[in-house]
């Protein structure tokens, strides 16, 4: 099995995207549809897919588990968006269930203005109620809120966070440390996995090349072990900065002195363990 753990679709006629701004973005500023990633999957042998979430919208969520219900879809399941903060949270975790395959919950972090948001006590208990729910939890960060993630992390160990593209190393400044140490601190916690994902984004756009960026991918698969990394595409923001094929070749390249075992764990068992797709 070959699974892309991380790619998002969206409809802006049906809701705008708040974080699409500026000129930077103007690529991906529209519509994007399964019936166009559908063919990638099909030239690199994916055999299925996770959507995740791209803005705070139940209604999104919604969408994206109907998309994983219809005939033939590679969508195998659904990391949705719901309001950690809200007491009646269980309830509608049940209700999305009930649409389609949801294995997990994920909250855009990186946009809060708190660095320690994961801190709260309301949103702990609405992580709890997720691991109740039997989902798992992807981490969305930035560098100065790892150190709130780690706590969080530590504090919740009835909880599986699967952290989103490596924690968003500082590629595009050649920068290794605090990110290095940080992402060790959080690899020695068992209750959390990494995505190998969204890492061209993280370098320079223009200029990167994989040289630029195969050590920040080794490091994650030596910080967390080739059985607790899951490959993503994080498709079609990658586009930014290259094509889906050039982020397919640098994890191939990335997990090429693993065994043969450990490649397929990465390249698609790992998702399909730790999200319980079907």
């Amino acid at each position: 099995m070959r699974i892309d753990a991380h790619h998002h679709l969206w409809d802006l006629g049906r809701r705008p995207q708040p974080w699409l701004k500026g000129e930077a973005l103007e690529p991906i500023n529209r519509t994007f549809a399964a019936a166009e990633l559908e063919p990638l999957l099909d030239a690199h042998g994916i055999d299925a897919t996770v959507a995740v979430q791209s803005s705070s919208s139940l209604d999104e969520t919604r969408e994206l588990l109907a998309v994983a219900s219809e005939s033939g879809s590679p969508v195998a399941g659904v990391v949705g968006w719901a309001d950690l903060t809200d007491p009646g949270l269980p309830a509608v975790l049940a209700s999305l269930a009930e649409l389609g395959p949801l294995v997990g919950i994920r909250h855009q972090v990186q946009d809060e203005p708190d660095p320690w948001w994961l801190g709260r006590p309301e949103v702990r208990d609405g992580l709890r109620a997720v691991a109740g729910a039997g989902l798992v939890y992807d981490l969305l960060v930035t560098p100065d809120q790892m150190t709130a993630a780690v706590a969080t992390v530590q504090a919740l160990p009835e909880v599986e966070f699967v952290l989103d593209h490596g924690g968003k190393p500082p590629i595009a400044a050649d920068q290794w440390e605090p990110w290095a140490g940080q992402l060790g601190a959080l690899a020695a916690l068992p209750n959390v996995s990494c995505k190998l994902s969204g890492l061209i984004t993280e370098a320079d756009w223009e200029s990167w090349r994989p040289q630029d960026v195969l050590p920040y991918a080794r490091q994650l698969l030596e910080a967390f072990g080739p059985e607790r990394v899951l490959f993503g595409s994080d498709w079609p923001v990658c586009t930014l900065a290259g094509r889906y094929a050039d982020v397919y070749a640098l994890a191939e390249q990335a997990v090429a002195a693993l065994a043969p075992a450990e490649r397929n764990a990465v390249l698609g068992g790992n998702a399909a363990r730790i999200y319980r797709l079907a």
